[in-house]
């Protein structure tokens, strides 16, 4: 019976070992033998879809990782696309796999329940900490602290603008992808930037147009015209093609794009863009799979020790950018790290007319669409909107006062 037992005990420490759940040594991949496979909404004429594309190419390259063993499928719809080529990368031998757009998640939930020893990454996701798969998670940044970044830039070239102001005041706009909390906490935190730059006597107002696409050229373009045509003397976007930013460069209106420079296209009218560099993530999700580490349910990256490095950073700026304008920024930032300035500060916004002294957000996304989780603290005397602190993906969707959706 004692030898049975000894026997039964040795077995299930054998089977805890191979799961990961005890301390008696961890069996990681090797690089030589990791296979890696990442899935996208588009391909690299998308902005968003090249920077992931750019990123998971570096960290493979930097990560030592076979060509052979890299894949990459683009052009893969929100839809049953997405699990089909998850399935067909694990039949390639993939043991870790990424995608890209938020529409993807429920496909590779649904390919994690299935293939339990592959792992999943799913970038913008909300429900991995819902979830509680152990191969399923979530990644996302602080890019709020980007756009406020960015939108920072803008104000500081606004003040160079002073006869485009109607009694002192700016009207900015913003092409916007769709009416989501992603969306919602990017323009917002990008019109709080441009607000905390502004010279004093001058305020600014915004007006927001959703193309309800993630990429449509057309719909960006027509979208950024009919905001200059109302009267915005300054254009940002949270949508994927050169659209917004071409219309900007034939009108002569200066703009802030987004996931990366467009310089060489729109020369006289770019300032700066802000972008999630997801190299990081990337190089560490390798590094815990050769490790034989777990990964985080829910990944965040961080501004870097410059605005142009970290998870969250700022491409180069543009001739269109006002003087002072690196300097300033690389200051903001600092003040953004060390928490003395915070992006929805309370003191900095109203809704209604009012105070927002407290807020339920909508974190677990469990299609209520009703807020549970309370994200109003206070550090450092500062009442705030803790944003991406209860899940990566972010969660602000107040609509604040100032900006009207047009």
């Amino acid at each position: 019976m004692k030898k049975l037992l000894t026997l039964l005990v040795a077995a299930i420490m054998a089977v805890a070992c191979c799961l990961g759940l005890t301390a008696c040594g961890k069996k990681g991949i090797s690089k030589d033998e990791l296979k890696v496979g990442l899935i996208c909404l588009h391909d690299e004429t998308s902005t968003y879809d090249k920077n992931f594309i750019d990123a998971f190419k570096a960290a493979c390259a930097n990560k030592g990782i076979k060509e052979d063993n890299i894949y990459i499928r683009t052009n893969i719809a929100e839809g049953a696309a997405c699990y089909d080529n998850a399935a067909d990368l694990v039949d390639l031998g993939c043991q870790l796999i990424f995608a890209d757009s938020f529409g993807h998640e429920p496909y590779m939930i649904q390919a994690a329940k299935e293939f339990k020893d592959v792992q999943f990454c799913h970038a913008t996701g909300v429900k991995a900490h819902t979830e509680k798969l152990d191969n399923y998670h979530n990644a996302f940044a602080s890019i709020y602290e980007g756009r406020y970044l960015a939108g920072y830039a803008a104000g500081l070239k606004l003040n160079t603008m002073t006869d485009k102001a109607v009694d002192n005041n700016f009207k900015v706009g913003y092409v916007g992808a769709f009416p989501y909390a992603e969306v919602k906490s990017g323009y917002t935190s990008w019109f709080l930037g441009l607000r905390a730059a502004l010279a004093d006597g001058y305020t600014a107002t915004m007006d927001v147009t959703f193309t309800n696409s993630w990429y449509d050229f057309e719909a960006e373009g027509t979208a950024a015209n009919t905001l200059i045509s109302c009267g915005c003397v300054l254009i940002s976007q949270h949508a994927d093609s050169m659209g917004a930013p071409n219309a900007c460069e034939a009108a002569g209106v200066p703009n802030v794009s987004y996931n990366g420079s467009t310089a060489s296209a729109c020369p006289n009218t770019f300032i700066v863009s802000s972008r999630i560099n997801w190299v990081p993530y990337y190089e560490y999700c390798i590094d815990q799979m050769v490790g034989g580490d777990a990964i985080a349910t829910d990944y965040t990256g961080t501004l870097g020790s410059t605005i142009y490095t970290g998870s969250v950073c700022l491409t180069e700026l543009g001739d269109a950018a006002a003087e002072g304008t690196a300097a300033k920024l690389e200051e903001v930032a600092t003040a953004l790290k060390n928490g003395s300035i915070k992006v929805f500060d309370c003191a900095k916004f109203t809704k209604d007319g009012a105070a927002v002294d407290t807020y339920l957000a909508d974190v677990d996304d469990d299609g209520t669409y009703q807020g549970e989780t309370q994200v109003i603290k206070t550090e450092n005397g500062i009442k705030f909107f803790s944003e991406s602190e209860y899940r990566s993906a972010p969660y602000f969707d107040i609509d604040i006062d100032g900006i009207t959706i047009f």
